[in-house]
């Protein structure tokens, strides 16, 4: 983007050069560009520009949140947007590499999920303003990465994005604190309430689960989740399952010791596959969580309540028939 010249130029002496003043100079760029960290959308005369924030959020289960923080002034891409892509192998394209090499802020779920960004951003100079998640939160490579089923960490995930957002764009810093109150106030409010609802009816029911991604979640609503864990993160990891864990799993479901079945319906395995057939001959009502937003246009918000009304449904199932 050029700034026009306005008016006529003034003559040049022979042998002297235009003196231009730096004052003058860092005015056109102030009014070219706003604040360091964020771009200036296009507007037509008469109009004032809007700073907005290039944000590429590597899944859009973050992404969903980061562009409800940011409104207007943030333009978010999430790269993993397909329910049936595995977030752990995936492969980026060049237009994955040119979107983050482009961006403000990237938007990173860390904890060893998705190692592909690092090698993303290793390639651009300079870096932009990264957030990992499993950073923010202290965690390392190993703990569990399904922080977004965790909804003290997705608390703890808001605050962080929009501190980013106050730094790259500090003139904006009372829109984001309002994007953020409206987002935990209003927006998260049908999330909270089939949290409270599920704790409230079904507080201590024994479950059993698929993977690790419910590990996240059954804690914060009560259940007791008696899968063994090594069970759910081989599952999860892709690693093989002992024999002594599958007779475990498998007693708990053909004794009737869970009253529901949940499972990561991207990620079916084998062992899955059996677990599921062995839950529904014995009449155990079944229910499904997906890793990423399904559909992929849906809100996180709107897609984590869904498949939390249907955990319940399950569990007022299983409670009715016993």
């Amino acid at each position: 983007m050029r700034a026009s010249d306005s008016g006529h130029r003034p003559a040049v002496a022979s042998g002297f050069r235009t003196l231009v003043s730096w004052a003058g100079v860092a005015s056109v760029l102030i009014g070219l560009f706003g604040v360091a960290g964020c771009r200036s959308a296009s507007a037509g005369p008469g109009t004032v520009r809007q700073r907005v924030i290039d944000v590429v959020a590597a899944e859009n289960f973050w992404g969903s949140i980061a562009a409800q923080l940011g409104g207007v002034h943030a333009r978010v891409h999430s790269i993993i947007t397909n329910p049936d892509a595995d977030p752990h192998s995936y492969e980026p394209t060049a237009a994955d590499a040119r979107a983050v090499a482009g961006a403000n802020l990237v938007l990173e779920n860390g904890i060893g999920y998705d190692p592909w960004v690092g090698r993303l951003l290793s390639a651009d100079s300079p870096l932009p303003a990264t957030i990992d998640v499993g950073t923010s939160l202290g965690l390392t490579n190993g703990a569990n990465p399904h922080r977004w089923y965790n909804p003290g960490d997705v608390r703890a995930v808001i605050e962080t994005i929009v501190r980013s957002y106050r730094r790259l764009d500090p003139a904006d810093g009372a829109y984001f604190d309002a994007k953020e109150t409206w987002f935990e106030n209003v927006a998260l409010r049908p999330y909270d309430a089939a949290i409270s609802s599920v704790r409230s009816r079904f507080h201590g029911t024994p479950v059993g689960a698929s993977e690790s991604i419910f590990s996240m979640l059954a804690p914060a609503l009560g259940l007791d989740l008696i899968t063994p864990a090594s069970f759910l993160k081989a599952i999860s990891e892709g690693t093989d399952v002992s024999a002594s864990d599958k007779q475990t799993a498998d007693r708990q479901i053909m004794d009737h010791a869970i009253k529901i079945y949940v499972y990561n319906s991207q990620n079916v395995t084998p062992d899955v596959q059996v677990q599921l057939a062995e839950a529904r001959a014995a009449h155990i009502p079944v229910t499904t969580i997906t890793e990423t937003l399904a559909p992929a246009g849906t809100t996180f918000q709107t897609w984590q309540t869904f498949q939390l009304l249907r955990i319940e449904a399950a569990l007022a199932s299983a409670a009715s028939s016993h």
